[in-house]
């Protein structure tokens, strides 16, 4: 049975496309047929897979509003059993467009309906926000997984999205739970990072994972040349670190 999992926290650069690409590229490379759905309008889990974003190109919009199929719109990447349904700056569109139609946050849910059963798995790189894309992330997921970065104001904001699970729950999709808490952009030389660790596993006890992903140059540079890290660079820390993720990750969905 497919799962889909939801990345998303709407405070912006805790590594959460950095973390969608990653995580991706490790469990697919370990065997599971993964589908990366780019629902930001950036388009950089798109870009940083080596997907170029032309205007022209069929993407994640044009599945939304019902002009393409999932199965049109799906290109493969350099890995094999990863595949993406891509962004582009049409998609920015979407939130205006969208607010007058019937039934808008289940749009998502209800292009994946049945168009996913031969992937093991669902990655949603959402938006940096709780606005409607985030809303139809929300809704056509199993779970969501939190990146968060390590530092003084890893938590701020973090309540506003709990409160948005809690209201998904109650009114749109109750199976909704949190997979997970990733913590990126570890620097065990600052002391204030080690502070962070503690008051996350505090805040969300058992759900947030053992593997904690360091900052890392190498891993910076790679979404600008079109690869995940471990094809950019295989014996780079953000590798192991991400291959680590993707062990436990598929323990805890049972793989």
């Amino acid at each position: 049975m497919t799962r889909i999992i939801a990345i998303t926290n709407q405070k912006g650069g805790v590594g959460k496309t950095t973390t969608a690409i990653n995580l991706s590229a490790a469990i697919a490379k370990k065997g599971q047929r993964v589908l990366l759905v780019d629902l930001d309008s950036q388009g950089n889990a798109t870009s940083g897979l080596g997907i170029a974003r032309k205007k022209e190109m069929l993407s994640s919009y044009d599945v939304l509003m019902k002009d393409a199929s999932l199965t049109e719109a799906v290109v493969p990447t350099r890995i094999d059993s990863l595949l993406v349904l891509p962004s582009n700056l049409k998609l920015a569109g979407a939130e205006v467009e969208l607010v007058e139609e019937e039934e808008r946050e289940y749009r998502l849910k209800n292009v994946l309906k049945g168009a996913v059963d031969g992937y093991d798995f669902v990655l949603i790189d959402c938006p940096p926000s709780l606005g409607l894309l985030t809303l139809n992330a929300l809704t056509a997921s199993d779970a969501i997984l939190v990146p968060i970065q390590c530092e003084y104001f890893a938590l701020e904001g973090l309540s506003q999205l709990m409160n948005t699970v809690k209201l998904v729950r109650r009114t749109l999709n109750p199976r909704l739970d949190i997979q997970g808490v990733v913590l990126t952009m570890f620097s065990g030389r600052m002391n204030l990072c080690v502070q962070v660790v503690e008051e996350v596993k505090h805040y969300f006890k058992h759900k947030v994972y053992d593997t904690i992903i360091p900052r890392s140059i190498r891993m910076s540079e790679a979404p600008s040349h079109g690869l995940p890290i471990c094809l950019y660079d295989p014996r780079n820390i953000g590798t192991k670190a991400y291959d680590a993720l993707a062990d436990e990750f598929l323990k805890r969905e049972g793989k």
